[in-house]
């Protein structure tokens, strides 16, 4: 049924494969030389061009998309709307033994805005130059990743493959804007539950080396805004105890610490962004005309924070900035996560040995970190299950979120080869403890 926001329940929808459904290409084949390309890549383009792009994300046609998708793996797709207008999809392929725990591989269907005159092409039309890079918003984060889960099943399907565990193909709303209305609701749905999950795999990031990089954590993001009142007057005069000598010492204090990480990061070689707390002003707010002087001052700071920190004995910092700053400085925080939970990487989990064997097979090496911004695989972890943040792209720029935001053709189908070798080995890790 039709439910709001805040509710409990939700709407579900199955959808069992259609035979005679559109063609495996997926269409949107354009020209002489599109028609010459690896389908793989025209499907890619495809998907590109829905403009699944915030604040007006088309996720209707995302999940008509998704629906001839299921048609061509010939699998069941069911929708959950977790509440009005933002609706997940999950194509679940059954395994031979479904009582043992599943796999998820995690895609979201939303992307960033774009600055279009900062572009070399339109950035929804899935332009190809001449070295075979496609241009595109969601090319890296993370469209790629969601046709490579899909191409890589086709291809073990059609080859007759069949695994112990049972694959769920999921695609989600709102990433992009902190996941509040896809993932962060949906792990507490019993819908959820029902995927009977073992082990996730999600996003990460381009490495512009040769190995892969993964991701086993994340930073928490904290988004604070410190108020500064303090006493008003004419501009005209040296009035005592001003918002803005109060907001001068917290951006101080706030910067101050910045540096300190930064220089942590830059003199150390053992350290990667993810290992260090990273502070940003974003805004300010303050002030009614040229010559009065505020009652009030605010300013914001995005805050990520590794999970090496102790979170509590960061908070007690801030309170300390705020109490040297001046009287009366209070802060709220717009976001504050506080799950600092890690997959673990030892050889002696069966998870990552499953995982880490196939690259060892395949003599790929992996560079282990923790993530430096945010992805829905906290909203795993928070729940308990290890998530491991994955997307095959190496010798590549990191250009998530960026201008002319690209992906190389051969590495786009060289990833659906990497998934084709590493599904298999998830999906037949043997039964664990517990397991039936």
């Amino acid at each position: 049924m039709d439910v709001t926001c805040c509710s409990s329940t939700s709407r579900v929808v199955t959808m069992l494969p259609d035979k005679d459904g559109p063609s495996a290409l997926g269409g949107g084949v354009q020209g002489d030389l599109e028609m010459a390309e690896h389908p793989s890549v025209s499907l890619f383009r495809e998907y590109l061009r829905l403009k699944t792009v915030h604040p007006d994300p088309d996720y209707d046609a995302a999940l008509r998309f998704l629906e001839r998708m299921a048609q061509k793996l010939e699998l069941p797709m069911k929708k959950v709307e977790m509440c009005h207008g933002r609706m997940l999809a999950i194509i679940t392929w059954t395994g031979t033994n479904p009582a043992l725990k599943s796999v998820l591989l995690n895609s979201h269907m939303d992307v960033v805005p774009v600055f279009q005159d900062n572009w070399k092409y339109d950035a929804f039309a899935a332009v190809k130059d001449a070295e075979g890079n496609i241009y595109g918003r969601g090319t890296q984060d993370m469209k790629s990743v969601t046709i490579q889960y899909i191409e890589a099943v086709h291809r073990l399907k059609a080859e007759g493959k069949r695994f112990p565990r049972t694959i769920h193909l999921m695609f989600v709303p709102d990433e992009e804007v902190g996941g509040h209305k896809g993932m962060e609701m949906f792990v507490k749905h019993p819908e959820f539950q029902a995927l009977n999950i073992g082990f996730a795999l999600d996003e990460g990031l381009a490495n512009p080396r040769e190995p892969f990089t993964v991701f086993y954590g994340e930073r928490c993001p904290w988004w604070i805004t410190v108020q500064c009142p303090g006493s008003p007057g004419h501009g005209s005069r040296f009035v005592e105890n001003t918002a803005a000598e109060k907001l001068h010492k917290i951006i101080n204090s706030f910067l101050d610490f910045r540096e300190q990480e930064k220089t942590r990061l830059n003199t150390s070689q053992c350290l990667t962004l993810g290992d260090v707390t990273t502070v940003n002003m974003t805004m300010v707010k303050g002030g009614v005309a040229y010559n009065v002087i505020p009652a009030e001052m605010d300013v914001t700071f995005d805050i990520r924070i590794p999970p090496t920190v102790n979170l509590q004995e960061f908070e007690k910092q801030i309170q300390r900035w705020c109490k040297e700053a001046g009287e009366g400085i209070t802060y709220e925080f717009a976001q504050k996560h506080t799950n600092q939970d890690m997959t673990s990487t030892e050889d002696s989990d069966p998870w990552w040995k499953a995982f880490s064997a196939t690259f060892k097979t395949m003599n790929i090496s992996l560079e282990k970190e923790i993530f430096p911004a945010a992805t829905d695989s906290r909203f795993i972890r928070a729940v308990g299950l290890p998530a491991i943040g994955f997307s095959p792209m190496n010798q590549t720029p990191i250009l998530l979120h960026d201008h002319n935001e690209y992906l190389s053709e051969q590495v786009f189908l060289r990833g659906i080869q990497v998934y084709q070798e590493l599904l298999p080995a998830l999906a037949s890790v043997p039964a664990l403890p517990g397991e039936v």
